[in-house]
């Protein structure tokens, strides 16, 4: 189908791009930027009026809670809520119930979303088998099947002979690895940061350290193996600091931050907001004040939504016994308006973190609108105004931390393969 995206003002970081330019749309491929094609005739127009069209968003971290976890959420849900938030692609961590630590799971999860159609799915494979940190995967095979990365999501790899071997092996074929530092010693059984607010309500914590511990370790075994190293969901200043120090000798790393650390602190868990137990979890205001400076400056290269559906009955709980997570496809995007209007930052800068740099460090050559590339875009009204009601969410995850909040910034159309699969 040949679409016409016409009078929108278009951003596309990749290209430098942030003008009134009309976009054409042919064999499922960006066909020409400002000036129809020779020939062009279209099938169906979209007036964008108003409205900011650019390549559909890449999230680093959505939790599909299949296979395994079906009474959380299914495929089909948490894809209507990643069309809906612009997302037309997304990373796949491996802690799903058996673990993607298979070739035939990979398989069979990429199959499924190839017939739903609506977002493409990048499943990152199991670091170890189980994810218990004792044997390594088959990573050829796993790679083969689809995995483009390999991690422990936020089971514990204590064994650091382990960790080396596997980044060993990684760096020698080209192997990314996708690690979240924690020490699980000095996190064990923690739910909140260890602050003040633990401290009030007698909640077990995590401290910083626990982080940067894990950290240094994981950096130094980097330095050692050569390995392509990402650091998903950093939550602390001194994590930043840590990282900052790391690039600026040259360490060839990655590094996100999930949306909700740029806006939430510890003081947002009240009094015993189970929707605000998250992992990591949510620490000092001087921690997101680091985060965000550590955005602006390059040493985060990217943010995702962190999505963790989880069931009613699982957050309905005390606070330290609640299941930790939250819903987030469908906030990224206003929430990563929402920061780069209180940064003030560009948006052609604000929305490369979500397009260009998550698709680098996924290693696709995807998240931009170039000529020939896939016409996968998302267009939305940034004065649209809206209140965040759980119930009106896609996702069969209903609780987010940022219930009531007013958002600014609505999806109008989301595009996949050059073929319409949402309308707001």
């Amino acid at each position: 189908m040949n679409i016409h995206i016409k009078n929108g003002r278009l951003i596309d970081p990749k290209n430098n791009i942030d003008a009134r330019q009309d976009v054409f749309i042919a064999a499922r491929k960006i066909a020409a930027i400002g000036t129809a094609p020779s020939g062009f005739v279209a099938d169906q127009i979209i007036d964008a009026s108003g409205l900011i069209v650019m390549p559909g968003l890449m999230d680093l971290a959505a939790r599909l809670r299949e296979p395994g976890y079906e009474y959380m959420a299914t495929l089909e849900s948490e894809m209507q809520a990643a069309v809906a938030g612009g997302v037309t692609s997304l990373a796949c961590p491996p802690d799903t119930d058996p673990p993607l630590d298979e070739p035939g799971l990979v398989e069979m999860l990429k199959h499924r979303a190839r017939l739903l159609n609506q977002a493409r799915v990048f499943p990152i494979g199991a670091l170890t088998y189980g994810l218990q940190g004792a044997e390594l995967t088959e990573m050829i095979e796993l790679t083969d099947a689809g995995c483009k990365a390999f991690s422990q999501a936020d089971a514990p790899l204590i064994d650091t002979r382990v960790l080396m071997r596997a980044m060993q092996y990684a760096a020698t074929f080209g192997y990314r690895v996708w690690l979240r530092p924690q020490d699980s010693f000095l996190a064990k059984n923690g739910v909140a940061h260890d602050g003040e607010v633990a401290t009030r309500l007698g909640l077990p914590a995590i401290p910083v350290v626990a982080e940067t511990t894990a950290l240094a370790t994981i950096l130094q075994l980097a330095r050692e193996t050569g390995v392509m190293l990402h650091i998903c969901r950093i939550s602390s200043a001194a994590g930043v600091e840590l990282l900052r120090a790391a690039k600026r000798e040259g360490l060839a790393l990655t590094c996100d931050v999930d949306i909700n650390h740029l806006h939430l602190t510890e003081m947002d868990i009240g009094y015993f907001d189970a929707n605000c137990n998250l992992i990591p979890p949510l620490r000092s205001l001087r921690d997101r004040d680091g985060l965000r400076a550590g955005l602006l400056d390059g040493t985060i290269d990217a943010i995702c939504s962190n999505h963790s559906p989880v069931d009613d009955d699982a957050k309905q709980l005390p606070f330290a016994e609640a299941e930790a997570g939250a819903t987030g496809l469908e906030l990224l995007l206003p929430l990563v308006l929402k920061w780069a209007e209180q940064e003030r930052v560009p948006l052609l800068d604000a929305l490369s973190r979500v397009t260009i740099n998550p698709a680098k460090i996924l290693g696709q050559k995807m998240g931009h609108l170039s000529v020939g590339a896939h016409a996968d875009l998302c267009i939305f009204d940034p004065k649209a105004s809206w209140k965040v009601e759980p119930p009106a969410l896609k996702s069969q995850g209903k609780n987010t931390p940022f219930n009531g909040y007013e958002m600014q910034g609505r999806v109008r159309y989301t595009l996949l393969d050059g073929q319409v699969v949402y309308r707001g």
